[in-house]
């Protein structure tokens, strides 16, 4: 993977590794709660967009709820929208020191595995990057997301201790993909872009560096991913030292491109949710190549979208995409 990283930075085309799955269920005729619940429908759906479209790398679903139920959190499902959190696990601080780091086997941990198992099996064209949550994404899902922005300051000790569990329970989750055979995790931490960039530092670098370094080698790399970040916490975003950093459409991908590393990947970051799901596609070839236009001086890019694509995202969107793409490389 660290031969991947740095061939997609020395060729002269620009790579795209839009994070979707979505699409892919729907062209099998799968609901959601289908696919984040069963690994072999999940993987099938992976599987369509490979044979379908010219990702640089496959991307299974951005599910924030997974570790959260593991730990014993209420999860909302639909047919039609991706799962949420649907009450607090953690009703105060003196429960964080109760909590259980949860085994493998809790909730539907066994189903992701099995998806990116299968879909590591039936890929064998490009990298497979397994999805995960990010340690204070997860904190504040178990615990609440306002009131854990109030923990941080009120009770460090306390957000330290659930940070570090979750911490643990990642890691070990992350090992556990990597044994699938997936080639990478894109780790979502949106909830850091709610801090200043030293409390991002404090609160969510520190760990993320943990779990880094303890699974990112020669055949396994992080994306790290926050959407949340308006480009005010870049550099803590880099202090991980993760391979990839992915970008939302909040931020100036021209911007944050310049605090990455040159030796490390920046993704990002068309708009999900008004450009691909509800644009047309001349906004669409619009918004590419401004953005390839952008940050055409920084050959370490990948155009990506800003996060997960949503939920009844029209293919004729995703292929004015990659059409765009196709266009600014020819040229």
């Amino acid at each position: 993977m660290k031969q991947w990283v740095a061939d997609v930075i020395r060729q002269k085309e620009v790579m795209a590794v839009p994070v979707m799955t979505h699409p892919g269920i729907e062209q099998n005729k799968h609901t959601v709660r289908e696919a984040v619940s069963d690994g072999r429908v999940h993987a099938e759906a992976v599987v369509w967009l490979t044979q379908h479209y010219p990702c640089a790398a496959a991307c299974t679903i951005m599910d924030l709820t997974t570790e959260a139920e593991a730990f014993g959190a209420e999860i909302a499902f639909s047919d039609i929208a991706v799962p949420a959190v649907s009450s607090r696990l953690l009703p105060d601080a003196e429960s964080i020191y109760r909590l259980q780091v949860p085994a493998l086997s809790a909730g539907r941990i066994p189903a992701y595995l099995k998806a990116n198992l299968l879909a590591a099996r039936a890929i064998n064209d490009r990298p497979l990057f397994a999805g995960c949550i990010g340690p204070f994404s997860l904190a504040g899902r178990l615990y609440d997301m306002s009131e854990i922005m109030v923990l941080i300051y009120e009770n460090p000790d306390a957000a330290h201790t659930l940070l570090q569990k979750c911490t643990d329970f990642i890691m070990k989750y992350c090992m556990a993909l990597k044994l699938t055979g997936a080639n990478g995790v894109v780790m979502a931490e949106p909830a850091a872009g709610l801090m200043s960039n030293d409390d991002c530092k404090t609160f969510s670098s520190q760990y993320v560096k943990r779990i880094v370094e303890a699974v990112q080698d020669d055949n396994f790399i992080v994306v790290l991913h926050n959407c949340g970040n308006t480009g005010h916490c870049t550099e803590a975003m880099v202090a991980t030292g993760a391979a990839a950093y992915h970008f939302g459409n909040k931020c100036r991908m021209e911007e944050v491109i310049r605090e990455v590393p040159p030796t490390a990947l920046a993704m990002g970051n068309i708009d999900p949710v008004s450009v691909f799901k509800d644009g047309i596609p001349s906004q669409m070839r619009t918004a590419v190549i401004d953005l390839l236009e952008k940050t055409k001086g920084y050959p370490n890019f990948v155009l990506s979208s800003g996060c997960d694509t949503p939920p009844h995202t029209p293919l004729h969107n995703i292929d004015a995409f990659f059409k765009a793409l196709a266009e600014y490389n020819q040229q």
